[in-house]
């Protein structure tokens, strides 16, 4: 599940605060599917050092964590007016603390282990709340996509796509004009590190290509030889 309702012209800038790094990647992972610019802190210190010195449009912050704790981190930012939303993880058993984090500035929390699906679900929620610009539909010249409804049509023509073409599309089309290696692709996608023998970008890169560009005049999709791809709406 992503971040499916989010500007396509405007990434989220996530700063994710987490010392366990198995979990932390893995939710750096799935966020950044979305085309969203996740940066991780591991530790208190460095979190409030990254908050301050860097714009992000939330926090996703553990409360247990080496150096300095969560609480701490937090209180210290609203302590100097900061006021980028804060969604608090915790595997601390009670309720004491959970108070206490929205009661010094927290926007939400949400108790280890979680669902993947909720955790989406209340960024989503935050930023709703606070406003943040979103939208449920990426263009790009007479190529629709709509997220929610999962459907593509180009000049008004619906074309189905698998679930794999469909992620692959949508982290193009939110990355529209922007040459992607086909590292990144594959990291985003398909979730693993890249390997250079495998040429799976290339045969779906092909299979959009025979979807979306098959017919006619203009084509979307372009191989920037020796750096990736690239969607262009221009």
């Amino acid at each position: 599940m992503l971040l499916e309702s989010l500007d396509a012209r405007q990434l989220v800038r996530i700063l994710l605060v987490e010392d366990e790094k198995k979990l932390a990647r893995s939710i750096k992972q799935q966020l950044e599917r979305g085309g969203n610019f996740v940066e991780i802190a591991e530790d208190g210190i460095d979190a409030e050092t990254k908050a301050r010195q860097e714009r992000y449009d939330i926090i996703i912050l553990d409360l247990n964590l080496p150096k300095k704790s969560g609480l701490d981190v937090l209180r210290d930012l609203r302590a100097a007016s900061y006021t980028t939303p804060v969604l608090i993880l915790t595997a601390l058993e009670g309720v004491d603390h959970r108070i206490e984090g929205l009661r010094i500035g927290a926007d939400d929390y949400l108790a280890k282990p979680f669902d993947s699906g909720e955790l989406v679900a209340r960024i989503e929620a935050v930023l709703r709340r606070c406003g943040f610009s979103r939208t449920a539909v990426l263009r790009a010249a007479d190529l629709t996509m709509d997220v929610v409804r999962r459907t593509v049509e180009r000049a008004g023509e619906k074309i189905p796509l698998s679930e794999k073409e469909f992620s692959l599309l949508e982290f193009l089309l939110r990355n529209k004009n922007q040459i992607l290696t086909r590292k990144r692709l594959i990291e985003q996608i398909w979730g693993y590190k890249f390997e250079t023998g495998t040429n799976i970008v290339d045969v779906y890169i092909s299979y959009l290509r025979n979807a979306l560009d098959k017919g006619f005049s203009r084509k979307l999709i372009h191989t920037m030889h020796g750096e990736g791809f690239i969607l262009i709406d221009r």
